[in-house]
């Protein structure tokens, strides 16, 4: 769904304090500056406090890019089609 896009997009302009046209399925961990392990951390935090979940450890570890998220999210019932 639309909303949950923006909702995620939302979170990374947040927690990384980019812009929103930096948000793609190509932004990577550690492919900017701001994305970084404390600001993953952060994130993580505003990923589950904004889809009211908490992510698995290893989901945490995996969620390298805003594709992986969106991949990750949709086995949390977070629908993205």
């Amino acid at each position: 769904m639309q909303q949950n896009q923006q909702k995620l997009t939302k979170a990374f302009t947040e927690s990384l304090g980019i812009d929103a046209q930096q948000v793609s399925d190509d932004l990577a961990y550690n492919s900017i500056p701001q994305w970084d392990s404390t600001a993953h951390m952060i994130l993580i935090a505003e990923i589950e406090n904004v889809f009211n979940l908490m992510l698995d450890t290893d989901d945490i570890i995996d969620m390298s890019s805003f594709a992986q998220a969106k991949t990750i999210l949709a086995k949390y019932e977070v629908d993205f089609a």
